[in-house]
């Protein structure tokens, strides 16, 4: 079906294609992801913007044995399907399939696992010192994007391998649109001269011979002054601060551009960075058009553009966010919305078009996030800072130092919290139950379902000294009538009876206890259900009592069950020296890999049919 690409089962078969192949290849690559990722729903938009660098980079570069590192790995697609795994491709994300992210595990062409953001540099600076260290000659390229040039890793990073003088580059996949797209001739002129070797070949002796006295460093200014005037809107003054030589901008879309520059900078040393420009969506017309949408757009027709998506009949959990945030900023002038780039992942491009001087997209920095909702509850505010709980572990100081340490009030939001699906082990919000309870003076709750999450988020919104941590789940809620309840305050640090029973007791944080108590219903009386909705502080009171009148207390959350609800259980019938015996159902010791939600609660036992054979497998005990 694809003249060019169905013979390419590895980076060896593009090394001798010309620049016209290169560019059919790279159309074929396109034309495979919008076919795959119609039926079988991915990152989209980035992957499409960054198919010719990624070629460029194959074509010219020798990898694996050069390593190439990814940052956001959802841009990586096209990386996958060149280095056999192009029929695999048709599985991305499914179980049992690929990861939709570079794995080291899955090929020796991931150079390294990601899919958090701004890793890349420090990953590749590494990998580029350990080369150097063992006498290796290899070249290490890290190829940044989608914004993770803001996080501070990042940032961290370019100071360290800038002052390192090592081998490096730096590939800018810049796909923001406020970037000018080329500079004209003078810039391909002034890109052609400065990756020339026979510049760079003159420049070094030119500098060996200078030495390091005052003239040199005259000469480094006045040459460093003129090319920032050339490329004056380009950022290459920033980047050749941190001491890396700058190059471009280049069209990343223009694959003779993108080889041309590399072959120009392979052979250069020391730290280099290539800024390319990008469209993300690039050659399908739909993404190109609304890149946001695109990004993740779910299944659709490939011929139209027109996205699948399933009517639903439930809310969201992000829906139920979004409105109560527009309400009580409604209200009160002092709410604010604070996010990492996540706003209409999470629902807050409401509150952005309602109340856009209420609301701040901070970009790709969850550290500060946290410490800028920190300063603006110490100057009177009253935040909401929403972080996707995977991300949410970068800030742990953050949250501990700025936050609690201080006793400030900031409602933290934890979206995504659980299993989250087919993005896998990296994106599941796991460990946040386990992480945040240890923490002093700081809440750590969770609701049964949608009108709970109501309430808890205006329980948090009255709440006046330290953390306020709400976690819920990615996608619907289980169907709770929520709209058009009056706001209700709920006792912080109280549990509710659910269901009594007389031999196993469910005691469960979060939506999975709504699972519970369904299936709690077909063993009569023998199973009671207890909704601890605030894992701290803890309702010891209603616990003991538990812990005292069942022999089996199960407990239940979608959570790493280390250190987490179950932990806290065991640990109060412990101390209490109960005579109840204590098991639990959560997230398991180990990473739970890409599938479906459904598929990952059933792999963990906490599905409705998971819990019943719980509960029944208990009763047989007895």
């Amino acid at each position: 079906m694809y003249k060019i690409l169905d013979r390419v089962d590895s980076p060896e078969d593009i090394k001798t294609l010309d620049t016209e192949a290169l560019v059919e290849l790279c159309a074929e690559i396109r034309s495979y992801m919008v076919e795959c990722c119609a039926e079988n729903p991915g990152h989209l938009a980035s992957s499409l913007g960054a198919v010719e660098l990624i070629v460029g980079c194959h074509h010219v570069f020798d990898t694996p044995s050069d390593k190439l590192v990814f940052d956001v790995g959802h841009q990586a697609y096209a990386h996958k399907i060149l280095t056999g795994r192009r029929e695999a491709f048709r599985t991305n994300r499914s179980k049992g399939g690929i990861s939709g992210f570079p794995r080291m595990d899955e090929s020796p062409y991931d150079a390294f696992g990601v899919g958090h953001s701004s890793t890349s540099i420090s990953a590749a600076l590494g990998m580029a010192e350990a080369a150097r260290m063992q006498g290796e000659d290899r070249k290490v390229i890290a190829l940044i994007g989608d914004g993770a040039l803001t996080g501070g890793l990042a940032l961290e990073g370019l100071n360290n391998a800038g002052a390192s003088k090592a081998d490096l580059l730096v590939i800018l996949n810049d796909n923001d649109q406020s970037i000018d797209k080329n500079l004209g001739g003078l810039h391909n002129h002034l890109l052609r001269l400065t990756s020339s070797r026979g510049y760079n070949k003159f420049k070094d002796q030119v500098w060996d011979r200078l030495g390091n006295h005052g003239f040199r460093t005259f000469i480094q200014r006045w040459l460093r002054s003129f090319k920032s005037w050339i490329v004056k809107d380009s950022g290459g003054d920033l980047f050749e601060s941190f001491g890396f030589r700058y190059f471009g901008p280049v069209d990343g879309n223009d694959i003779e551009q993108v080889v041309f520059a590399l072959k120009r900078l392979k052979d250069l040393k020391g730290p280099r960075i290539l800024h390319c420009h990008t469209v993300k969506g690039k050659g399908y017309a739909p993404a190109e058009a609304d890149p946001s949408v695109w990004h993740a757009p779910g299944r659709f027709n490939p011929a139209t553009g027109e996205r699948i998506v399933s009517p639903g009949t439930v809310d969201r959990y992000q829906d139920v966010f979004s409105q109560v945030l527009c309400e009580l900023a409604d209200a009160d002038p002092k709410v604010v919305g604070i996010t990492p780039a996540m706003a209409s992942g999470c629902g807050m491009s409401a509150l952005a078009a309602r109340h856009p001087g209420q609301f701040f997209d901070v970009g790709i920095e969850e550290e500060h996030a946290v410490t800028f909702s920190a300063g603006l509850a110490a100057g009177g505010m009253k935040p909401f800072c929403n972080i996707y709980s995977a991300f949410s572990q970068r800030a742990y100081d953050q949250i501990i130092h700025d936050i609690a340490l201080q006793k400030l009030p900031v409602v933290i939001c934890l979206d995504r919290a659980g299993l989250v699906g087919e993005d896998g082990a990296t994106h599941h919000g796991a460990f946040d139950l386990s992480a945040y309870r240890c923490i002093p003076d700081t809440i750590v709750c969770a609701p049964k379902d949608e009108l709970e999450l109501k309430q808890l988020l205006y329980t948090g919104y009255l709440h006046d000294t330290g953390p306020f941590i709400i976690r819920y789940p990615r996608g619907r809620g289980e169907g709770a009538a929520w709209k058009d309840a009056s706001f209700s305050a709920l006792p912080v640090g109280k549990a509710e009876t659910l269901r009594e029973g007389s031999d196993i007791a469910l005691v469960g944080i979060g939506p999975v206890i709504s699972r519970g108590l369904r299936a709690a219903e077909g063993f009569g009386d023998k199973v009671g259900v207890y909704n601890f909705r605030f894992l701290k502080p803890l309702d010891t009171a209603l616990l003991d009592e538990v812990l005292s009148r069942y022999r089996i207390v199960l407990t239940l959350e979608d959570g790493s069950m280390k250190g987490g609800l179950f932990g806290a259980v065991s640990e109060r019938a412990a101390a209490m020296e109960s005579a109840a015996t204590v098991k639990g159902l959560g997230i398991p010791d180990r990473f739970i890999p890409h599938a479906s939600q459904a598929q990952q609660q059933s792999e963990c036992g906490i599905d409705t049919a998971g819990i019943e054979a719980a509960i029944r497998s208990c009763l047989k005990k007895d």
